[in-house]
């Protein structure tokens, strides 16, 4: 069982109130978003992964390209990889692009082109873990199925007063089970929604939840009691590691140099400048970069991009030099807008490539 908070939950936690309430609220309050318009599976889907950790305002645009460039399974499933890294640059976690290819390809072999309709076939496909598969089967096929992410885990802590680690995973089976008593038939899009909604506007994360405007405020134990400040309980995570490393941006004349990452590991395939392990100082850089003469150097501002499991603490300089060196990838500005996709960890040194070709004229 979960553990609760029991004072009288029986008098204080009405369940069909509370879904009512929800709803009414969601009817009123829902926010517009692109992928609630027209909710086809295949956009439902599309917004699902990208929603995963990243806001909703920065998914927007990339919604909207994304659908332009594969507006179709069939589409997708025939992309091209370069051409997906492109269009996915500067949202992240691109093993979630990846992913959605082969979960396409699999849709066209196995399923017609169609995304599957049920809970427990979607949970087969690659990239699709339970919260999606719940979502997608929920919202797009109006399927009774609990979709249980990072806010839901959030309102239901505060709700039941549960002092679980919400970062275990067998927290988040105990909750979907939980739940789906709460989920009524007849609206089971609008409840995971709502419950979304909720948890992203009134029960928020990293602040005080909004008691004082929340419709579920009656029948919240965590209210109740004065416990949902202190919820939920959520353990440190095990501590990234750091790596240091050394970004060389390096141009000849209208061009700069690029390298291919690995087809296995992090960014796998995508494109970035060339860079060293570890800091450096300017005359070990310069012996590594082999040119016969650079013609400029230049330190650019030091810059932290945090993974999942890793922290890059990256200083960085653009060198100019004379002829082209070592083998690579010489683009230009043009190419690397449309052609070659840059991970956003490099995006502070692509800002200052920018900066630098218009002092050069090189637009």
């Amino acid at each position: 069982m979960i553990a609760c908070y029991n004072v009288h939950m029986e008098k204080i936690h009405d369940k069909k109130r509370l879904v009512i309430n929800l709803l009414d609220w969601y009817d009123e309050h829902a926010r517009v978003l692109p992928w609630r318009e027209e909710a086809t599976p295949y956009r439902v889907w599309v917004s699902e992964i990208m929603l995963q950790q990243t806001r909703v305002e920065a998914v927007k645009p990339y919604f909207e390209r994304f659908l332009k460039a594969f507006p179709s399974i069939s589409s997708l499933a025939n992309a091209k990889d370069d051409e997906l890294s492109k269009v996915w640059e500067g949202l992240g976690y691109y093993n979630r692009v990846k992913n959605m290819k082969k979960c396409a390809q699999m849709c066209m072999e196995l399923y017609d082109g169609k995304l599957p309709s049920t809970y427990e076939q979607l949970l087969q496909l690659p990239g699709i873990g339970s919260y999606t598969a719940g979502a997608v089967a929920s919202i797009a096929f109006k399927e009774k199925a609990a979709a249980v992410d990072g806010n839901v885990l959030r309102v239901f802590s505060r709700l039941l007063v549960s002092e679980d680690d919400i970062l275990k995973e067998s927290t988040k089976k105990k909750f979907q089970k939980i739940i789906l008593d709460y989920i009524p038939e007849e609206r089971c899009d609008a409840f995971n929604q709502a419950l979304m909604e909720i948890g992203a506007l009134v029960c928020v994360p990293n602040a005080a939840p909004r008691c004082n405007i929340c419709p579920l405020a009656q029948d919240c134990i965590g209210y109740q009691s004065g416990k949902a400040h202190f919820l939920p309980i959520k353990k440190a995570k095990k501590q990234r590691r750091i790596e240091k490393r050394t970004i060389l941006v390096v141009v000849w004349k209208d061009k700069v140099l690029l390298y291919q990452r690995p087809e296995k590991g992090l960014l796998s395939k995508m494109y970035e400048f060339k860079n060293l392990e570890d800091h450096y100082l300017k005359k070990d850089i310069i012996n590594r970069i082999g040119a016969k003469h650079v013609l400029t150097y230049k330190k650019l501002k030091d810059a932290k991009h945090v993974f999942s499991h890793i922290e890059w603490h990256m200083k960085a300089c653009l060198i100019e030099v004379d002829e082209p060196i070592e083998e690579g990838v010489w683009c230009t500005k043009e190419e690397l807008e449309h052609t070659y996709a840059i991970p956003s960890a490099f995006q502070t040194y692509k800002e200052s490539l920018y900066e630098w070709w218009k002092e050069k004229s090189y637009e």
